[in-house]
């Protein structure tokens, strides 16, 4: 079996040091997304400040304004006295509010761009899979491929997504297309898999044509042109799903 150790686990990616500016914004989207995405489970007690600070590479005061919007944003609960601490309080909705009123910022441009961008790499990593994938990394895609999220779990679908296009760029075996998945994860894939949510009971419909399948497929055949077009058409199809959620959600927000 080809070896798959990588330096970065989706769990250690939401801690990754950031970058200089807009530090304390950052780091609350970054652990709201981790909390919607389900990769901090509710009632899990985040790292004492101190240790978040070391973490992200930032000072304290700047991990504590952070907490305190997510604590606005009721992402999170502190506890005071001993045995406290500041408490993972998953949203009801799995984030669905949360995100669209994300959605409602993000003009359609940078959206686009943002989806080109999660387009070429999920496309270049089906492509390195269908070289490199043996048959036990196949059978963990397919295992994915057909799994079907909990609908009555509202951040099913999103952990159901990340988690099949994370296995496809592990199979990629390239660390570093491995952590752009998980950058372009955080940065736009809780909003392309929002259509996805929206959907509902209607999810299997809405994937009649079985993406993930057809992805793995390809890669089962050794056929890397083939399985980048599938990979590039599923994003596509998301991309067009959530233009019109953002249309409604830009609208409501003029109102």
């Amino acid at each position: 079996m080809a070896d798959r150790s990588l330096p970065l686990g989706p769990y250690a990616a939401v801690f990754a040091p950031l970058p200089v500016e807009g530090r304390a914004e950052t780091v609350r989207r970054r652990l709201g997304e981790a909390i919607m995405l389900g990769l901090l489970p509710d009632g899990s007690m985040l790292p004492p400040e101190s240790d978040l600070a070391d973490r992200f590479g930032v000072a304290t005061v700047t991990v504590r304004e952070a907490l305190g919007g997510l604590r606005d944003d009721d992402l999170i609960v502190t506890r005071r006295g001993r045995g406290g601490g500041s408490f993972v309080k998953a949203p009801r909705d799995g984030g669905r509010a949360a995100l669209l009123s994300r959605l409602s910022r993000v003009g359609l441009g940078e959206l686009r761009d943002l989806a080109d961008h999660y387009c070429a790499i999920s496309g270049h990593c089906a492509a390195l899979a269908a070289g490199r994938a043996d048959p036990d990394d196949v059978a963990r895609l397919r295992r994915l491929a057909t799994a079907r999220p909990a609908l009555e779990d509202p951040s099913g679908i999103p952990r159901h997504e990340g988690t099949f296009h994370l296995e496809l760029a592990a199979t990629a075996q390239s660390a570093r297309l491995t952590r752009e998945e998980m950058v372009l994860q955080r940065e736009i894939g809780p909003v392309l898999w929002l259509a996805d949510a929206e959907a509902g009971e209607g999810w299997g419909a809405l994937r009649q044509a079985d993406p993930h399948g057809a992805i793995v497929e390809a890669v089962s055949l050794g056929e890397p042109v083939t399985a980048r077009a599938r990979a590039e058409d599923h994003v596509r199809e998301l991309f067009d799903a959530v233009k019109s959620l953002h249309r409604v959600a830009r609208s409501r927000r003029r109102r």
